[in-house]
């Protein structure tokens, strides 16, 4: 019962955390403007991964698409790289996930396939959720490197009007729902460990005897193993069969018997 309900928390953890890794690379808020120097501004400016738009006093708002992959900076690409890689891997572990749940009984599917499965899912999310965390610490680093290097040139007096940006809501999203998918695959891999069948370390060895099966003969009684085969008599003439000895044993024919 506690594989069960393991397994089925840490599908919907992970469910979750796929959901909100979705949700942070298709929103805007990757980094606002700063309004600290400038609180009354009538334009506000954000930009996520895919577009960067402009909000105005009024309550317009226009976005505008980037037009351009090669013009873009490589820890840009590298970012978007990482959560479409994060967005794949965490679907395939779900759609994975659903089969290897035990609630769930498809045909004759054995217990120890569902645990391949299960940890093959947790796997996913693991590396789903570290995707998603490294592609959002790598874009907060960017923000923070561009901050502190406007501020420096502000306060120089190189630039009287430098918008500097800061982090926006879809960081934060990103952050919760990577750890979300970790734990949730974390879990998954727990699960899997209690679904594996427990086997015997230690199997039967049948040993067989090499040799013939050997009567013994005490008494007027006879001890056998109830597998001898059948002698065959050899009828003919000039053949007599050798009487037995006292002790049990069988006296063979010398050659003056034949004559």
């Amino acid at each position: 019962m506690s594989v069960t309900i393991c397994q089925s928390m840490g599908f919907v953890v992970s469910a979750l955390g796929i959901g909100g890794i979705i949700a942070s690379t298709c929103m805007d808020q990757w980094s606002t403007q700063d309004l600290y120097n400038n609180p009354v501004t009538a334009v506000f400016n954000y930009q996520g991964l895919w577009r960067t738009c402009v909000r105005e006093s009024s309550g317009f708002t226009e976005c505008r698409g980037y037009f351009t992959i090669l013009g873009l900076p490589a820890m840009f690409q590298a970012v978007r790289a990482l959560m479409i890689v994060g967005i794949v891997l965490g679907i395939l572990g779900l759609f994975v996930c659903i089969f290897a749940l035990k609630c769930i009984r498809i045909g004759n599917m054995e217990d120890s396939a569902k645990a391949n499965m299960t940890l093959t899912s947790g796997i996913m999310f693991i590396v789903a959720g570290l995707c998603a965390i490294t592609g959002v610490s790598v874009f907060a680093n960017m923000l923070v490197t561009n901050f502190w290097m406007s501020t420096t040139n502000m306060y120089q007096g190189m630039q009287n009007v430098q918008n500097r940006y800061t982090f926006g809501s879809a960081l934060f999203v990103g952050w919760v729902a990577g750890g979300l998918a970790l734990v949730g695959g974390i879990m998954m891999c727990l699960a899997c460990r209690g679904m594996i069948p427990e086997e015997s370390r230690y199997k039967a060895v049948s040993y067989n005897a090499s040799g013939r099966n050997i009567s013994y003969r005490t008494g007027p009684y006879k001890v056998g193993s109830g597998y001898e085969p059948e002698t065959k008599t050899r009828k003919g003439p000039g053949y007599e069969e050798a009487p037995r000895s006292e002790d049990g044993g069988r006296s063979y024919p010398s050659k003056y018997d034949y004559v």
